[in-house]
């Protein structure tokens, strides 16, 4: 019989169930090995509708790392509380990469690329360093946005880029490299240089001597320019992303349109949405600076930002400073490129129309609005539960009101009047 080490043991014990989807079930004994190597971990509950929806989507992220060094399991939080109260698991499905002792919570879009390339970027370094001369055009093609460093591995600027890197590698991809490998794609402003690249052209990082020399302000400027360059030119916006992009303190532009179940938008609502993209596209060094552009496949979050329902295609322009919107006159369907320039103009020169806000009676109107509109979903969705579910509760107290009122007049009812004796002379 063989002896197991205490480590196998371990290891072993840690998995109740291995499933045939590739995906490791872990049990309570996890949290003795959860600091060897690398995890990828969805915390669930079987009740949980979010979790039975994910289950699939993860089976594929199992298969598509297989072959790495990340394991891909999950973890019955219902039966392993100690594991859910260990790792601080507040909500269901929650997705955690764990990497020695180092945790962070993915709340990225649950989709399969998504998450694949999440994991693998977490896996490695947070600063990658490139070596081979073909490197550059590598990334071009495989990162639709990766952060470069190039110049000497020391200094101030080379400090604040690791220290940057560590911070936003959930989100991007940080690389440094020498004169050589970039000599003939890029033309650097000075010999250290940052630089962010998308979109088939590099950004450069404005740094100059005074910038340098103070530590403190080059901290605070390089991490304002990688979070509002961190994101692509015409990403997707969701409600896993509407508040990181809200701290690049640009406009947003929304291109809103409609998806169906299979996520696919009419004829009608693709031109709209690639004439918008086209636009960033043409103009990118003029408005890349204080617009961000991206697209929502659902008009319920952009109902909500404009507190009225929308039509699609639309456009909607958020300033994610103020929490102010701007919506154009025009419909937008009929809008030309021309004129789509011409009002992003007029929000920059603060001439347009301005709706919302951050203001309590905005704050209190749209939290009416997101109610009613929940409410008449679910009487859409099962008109029958929401009748029960509202219902109900509206009976027992109806029925309570109208206890306590009898009462009273039963009460009154029973009263004599008190009699009265004049006092005769």
């Amino acid at each position: 019989m063989n002896h197991l080490t205490v480590q196998g043991f371990l290891f072993l014990t840690a998995f109740c169930v291995v499933s045939s989807s590739r995906v490791l079930e872990l049990s309570d004994k996890f949290i003795d090995i959860s600091n060897e190597g690398m995890w990828f971990v969805k915390f669930y509950a079987p009740w949980c509708a979010h979790c039975r929806r994910i289950e699939p989507i993860w089976a594929h992220v199992a298969q598509a790392l297989y072959n790495s060094p990340i394991k891909v399991a999950k973890v019955d939080c219902t039966r392993f509380q100690a594991v859910a109260t260990h790792f601080k698991v507040r909500a269901y499905p929650t997705i955690m990469f764990i990497k020695g002792s180092y945790h962070h919570e993915y709340a990225g879009e649950r989709q399969k690329e998504e998450m694949v390339n999440y994991a693998m970027r977490m896996s490695q370094p947070a600063v990658q360093r490139l070596s081979q001369a073909d490197s550059i055009g590598y990334l071009k093609e495989s990162h639709p946005v990766f952060f470069g460093y190039v110049g000497k591995l020391q200094g101030p600027l080379w400090e604040m880029f690791t220290l940057h890197a560590e911070k936003y590698q959930p989100h991007s991809w940080f690389y440094a490299m020498t004169h050589d490998i970039i000599k003939n794609d890029l033309k650097l402003p000075n010999e250290t240089a940052v630089f962010v690249y998308k979109e088939d052209e590099a950004f450069f990082f404005d740094v100059n001597q005074p910038i340098i020399e103070d530590k403190e302000a080059l901290n605070v400027s390089l991490d304002k320019w990688i979070n509002a360059e961190r994101f692509g030119f015409f990403p997707r916006i969701s409600r896993a992303n509407i508040n990181e992009l809200m701290d690049v303190e640009k406009y947003i532009v929304i291109a809103v349109v409609s998806e169906n179940k299979l996520n696919e938008i009419t004829q009608t609502e693709r031109d709209f949405k690639d004439m918008i993209e086209s636009i960033i596209k043409k103009r990118k060094r003029d408005l890349h600076d204080r617009f961000q552009f991206g697209w929502m496949g659902s008009p319920e979050l952009a109902n909500s930002i404009a507190m009225s329902e929308l039509t699609v295609p639309h456009l909607i322009v958020l300033n994610s400073t103020t929490g102010h919107h701007h919506m154009p006159d025009d419909d937008p369907v009929l809008m030309t490129p021309e004129a789509v320039s011409i009002f992003l103009d007029q929000i920059h020169n603060q001439i347009a129309p301005t709706y919302g806000g951050n203001g309590w009676p905005v704050r209190l109107y749209r939290s009416f609005f997101e109610a009613r509109t929940t409410l008449t979903n679910m009487w859409r969705g099962n008109p029958v539960l929401t009748a029960l579910v509202f219902g109900l509760p509206l009976g027992f107290l109806s029925l309570i009101c109208y206890s306590v009122c009898c009462a009273d007049i039963l009460d009154a009812e029973e009263e004599e009047p008190a009699e009265t004796h004049e006092k005769k002379d």
